[in-house]
């Protein structure tokens, strides 16, 4: 097989290995102390979870009179005050809750809202204005800002392929799901004689001289990923969901030392039109299940106070149940924070304003991109202007 072909068809060349250019082959690499290392996960809610549901402004009559039949009971919340409380399959976090490790912040959108799931989320990912269309990630524009500086493995989505949210203009995060079978692939014969040997391919036809670098720099990223976090066990129990087995793999890099300061990961199926309630009571049992076992997992391991949570949609739904007892697609919703070092636990903000609605949906009281520009700012320590092109106030959460 030519050697050329097999590069422009293979997984690497598809994108399914990605590997941020600053990596260095392996021989140079050497662990550094990363004691008061601080990692942040971002966990993606794709399909518009209904935030009205998740947390539940049970206090408010207009809610059980705008979903008769979808409203989540009174007896059945789990109150966190007055007015508000979590959704019954979100049990898990009470406690999580009641440890002052999660802060929920109400009403986060943006103005002029798109509820198109495809348009939403990368306004989201890439931190845009609705009228603005970007081709980088707020995570890859962090990459690209301290190119300079950056150790390897910044930025790790536990997934197969990489979300936009981690592609800058020069820097890319790397997609990893299952580390032990990218080091095997990586040390396929064939794979190694391509590395070690391509001194009879044309480096400037069809940017071959790229792949063979992202190819060089996937060798050695593998067996640095597969050696650094084979050394630690998880200790934690977790829920057997692809969720949970992607936060445990998230556990088990932040243990074991890895050189990585944003983790990504993603749970589908929240795009509840039809039948809402059995739909959304599962997928949320699943989330809360896998976030509770990770943040005790971390309490456990002493790296809680090192890590921050935020978990988002790309919108939520609108206020009004359908006639197919779900919900169509909305626009302000809420994103939960966890960590050990919340500077304000609880509610960050009051309850989902029902009386003054925006054509049928909440409107928005938080930009989200100040919710970025707090992380940037105060949890990964780089000017949020850089990135987000414009400065943001931000937060006083952390």
């Amino acid at each position: 097989m030519d050697r050329r072909h097999f590069i422009k068809n293979s997984t690497l060349a598809s994108g399914a290995f990605l590997v941020p250019a600053f990596l260095k082959p392996l021989e140079a690499l050497a662990m550094s102390d990363v004691s008061g290392y601080k990692n942040l996960v971002i966990v993606q809610l794709s399909g518009g979870n209904d935030g009205l549901n998740t947390i539940v402004p049970y206090g408010n009559d207009i809610y059980y009179q705008k979903r008769n039949a979808i409203a989540i009971k009174p007896t059945d919340v789990i109150k966190l005050n007055d007015m508000q409380g979590l959704h019954p399959d979100l049990s898990a976090l009470k406690e999580i809750y009641d440890q002052g490790w999660m802060s929920i912040v109400n009403s986060v959108g943006y103005p002029n809202p798109d509820r198109s799931h495809f348009r939403s989320m990368d306004i989201w990912q890439t931190a845009s204005a609705s009228d603005q269309f970007l081709t980088t990630g707020w995570i890859g524009r962090y990459l690209d800002s301290n190119c300079q500086t950056f150790k390897p493995y910044t930025a790790i989505e536990v997934d197969d392929t990489l979300s936009l949210a981690m592609k800058g203009a020069k820097m890319k995060g790397i997609a990893v799901q299952d580390t032990y079978k990218l080091y095997q692939t990586t040390r396929e014969p064939f794979f190694k004689d391509l590395v070690h040997d391509h001194s009879n391919a044309n480096l400037s036809e069809d940017n071959l001289g790229y792949l063979y670098k992202t190819m060089i720099e996937t060798y050695s990223s593998a067996d640095y990923i597969q050696n650094t976090s084979k050394t630690y066990s998880v200790k934690g129990e977790y829920p057997a969901t692809p969720l949970g087995n992607q936060l445990k793999t998230v556990s088990k890099f932040i243990s074991s030392g890895l050189q990585t300061r944003v983790y990504y990961v993603s749970l589908s199926g929240f795009d509840t039109h039809v039948r809402q309630q059995e739909q959304q009571a599962r997928q949320l049992k699943i989330y809360g299940d896998a976030i509770a076992a990770f943040i005790k997992d971390l309490k456990q391991s002493g790296k809680l106070d090192a890590t921050l949570v935020m978990t988002f949609s790309e919108f939520g739904r609108r206020v009004e149940q359908n006639a197919s007892n779900g919900t169509d697609h909305g626009t302000a919703n809420n994103i939960m924070i966890y960590g050990g070092k919340l500077k304000k636990a609880g509610f960050y903000n009051d309850a989902p304003d029902l009386t003054q609605l925006d054509d049928g949906d909440l409107k928005y009281q938080i930009d989200f991109r100040d919710v970025y520009a707090t992380l940037l700012d105060k949890w990964l320590n780089v000017n949020n202007e850089q990135v987000l092109a414009k400065n943001f106030a931000g937060l006083s959460i952390i």
